[in-house]
């Protein structure tokens, strides 16, 4: 199977031995959209269009925020605002309350981000404040990935070794992976793929909670003189494996 554009990426995700290759090409990609944006990007105006009508999540305006270019920033923000002022102005002018009742107003809040909301008002503002640019960035390419791990998981026998050979996924990562194999996958080939797949997932996170263990055993005094092994950065990775992501990484910023 030749390489390609798809390929190229996520073999080099499995060959960095990464706590999660999807984790690692997640990283990549938003890093790269950071870069994009707030390099001479923003002064394009279909980019700016995107952003004024997309807008960035918390995580994601953090980023911006500490990869610098002030100016960049506040040029993609003011016309952001501009563009959601407008929009919310329109949804206060249609707003209209729902009925009340006893029975509403005695019931328990459900504050969780699923909860239904009530109103067209709520609507928009759930979508507001969860769509965002730079993750759209990486849904778009995402599933071409989980596509292509499929790929060369069935064609690509160097690609098997390094699957058989990996440290396994994130959580959130593994599930997308599970639920994508159930498509993908003939009944045949989930035989030998889920047993793998299952074994690898809880010999790894077995692997993570006896490093993190030891890194508490090692904090106790009797063990100051033993070996850390591979337990010093532990913490991190155990946080990777259950969420996804690099807690431990540096800010990201622009380079001078």
């Amino acid at each position: 199977m030749k390489e390609n554009i798809a390929t190229i990426p996520l073999m080099n995700a499995f060959n960095a031995k990464d706590e999660c290759p999807f984790c690692f090409l997640e990283r990549e990609a938003e890093q790269h959209a950071i870069s994009f944006i707030l390099g001479s990007a923003y002064m394009e105006d279909d980019i700016r269009e995107k952003t004024d009508a997309t807008g960035f999540c918390r995580h994601h305006f953090k980023m911006m925020y500490d990869y610098g270019n002030r100016l960049g920033n506040a040029l993609i923000l003011s016309t952001h605002l501009r563009k959601l002022n407008q929009e919310l102005g329109e949804e206060l002018k249609s707003f209209t309350p729902g009925k009340s009742n006893f029975l509403k107003r005695i019931k328990h809040t459900d504050a969780t981000a699923d909860a239904e909301k009530k109103t067209p008002l709520g609507t928009w503002i759930a979508k507001k404040t969860t769509d965002c640019y730079v993750c759209d960035h990486f849904r778009q390419i995402y599933g071409r990935y989980l596509d292509t791990f499929f790929d060369l998981y069935k064609k690509n026998a160097e690609f098997r070794t390094l699957f058989a050979e990996s440290k396994g996924f994130c959580l959130p990562h593994f599930g997308d992976l599970i639920e994508v194999a159930e498509d993908k996958l003939t009944d045949e080939e989930k035989k030998e793929f889920y047993p793998k797949a299952f074994s690898m997932m809880q010999e790894n996170l077995d692997r993570l909670q006896k490093e993190v263990a030891w890194f508490v055993e090692k904090n106790d005094y009797r063990n100051k003189d033993k070996d850390w092994g591979n337990s010093a950065d532990s913490i991190q990775r155990g946080m990777q494996k259950c969420a996804g992501g690099y807690p431990a990484d540096e800010v990201f910023k622009a380079k001078l």
